[in-house]
């Protein structure tokens, strides 16, 4: 097991500065510039992830900060389904896509066939504050995770839109399982996993 002493558990008192962090590292990212209105954006983009962070991540995943929270990685797991908390902030998540709500609904529908149906850790969100990347943060707070599902006997997925993010998650032990391109501009996705080893 590895041990990072700039990474520890999110607390409710670490909530303002991650959602900061993840509304940053989010506002330029290809996905979510897609799916999300382009009025406000960084706004809308801070909100998506607060409510993310506070009403799934902490309640019924696993959260984890890095440097006081400059770095975050939030999961879900098998042992609570989160699907309450998805429930509760799905009226919100359409209201924050705006004029994108339907290329939203439309992009998460070309890729749900790959999603795996067996009990995984879902990485559902990880950010660096921009200003804090290139320390190895993004690596130190995904590792807690990463180790924990192994502990746990479960594989790890999750879906990027960066081709920078696929050489890092490779070099974590992820493989690429499918590739999908939104159409009329949008972001090219790739689904990984990480297998029980």
């Amino acid at each position: 097991m590895t041990t990072d002493d700039r990474v520890r558990p999110a607390t409710p008192d670490d909530i303002p500065t991650a959602v900061r962090t993840l509304g940053r590292a989010f506002s330029d990212y290809p996905y979510t510039r897609h799916v999300v209105a382009a009025d406000d954006h960084a706004e809308r983009v801070r909100r998506f992830q607060e409510l993310f962070l506070t009403r799934v991540g902490m309640v019924y995943g696993r959260v984890w900060v890095g440097d006081g929270g400059l770095a975050v990685a939030a999961w879900t797991t098998p042992d609570q389904d989160p699907t309450p908390g998805l429930t509760e902030v799905a009226p919100s998540i359409g209201e924050l896509a705006g004029d994108r709500a339907e290329v939203f609904e439309a992009t998460e529908k070309l890729v749900e066939p790959y999603r795996p149906t067996e009990p995984v850790w879902y990485l559902a969100t990880v950010g660096v504050d921009p200003d804090a990347q290139g320390r190895g943060l993004g690596s130190a707070v995904l590792r807690p995770g990463i180790e924990a599902a192994a502990r746990a006997g479960y594989p790890i997925y999750l879906e990027t839109a960066t081709d920078r993010n696929v050489s890092l998650y490779e070099r974590l032990g992820f493989k690429v399982t499918a590739e999908v391109t939104v159409p009329d501009g949008g972001p090219h996705i790739w689904c990984m996993r990480k297998d029980v080893s």
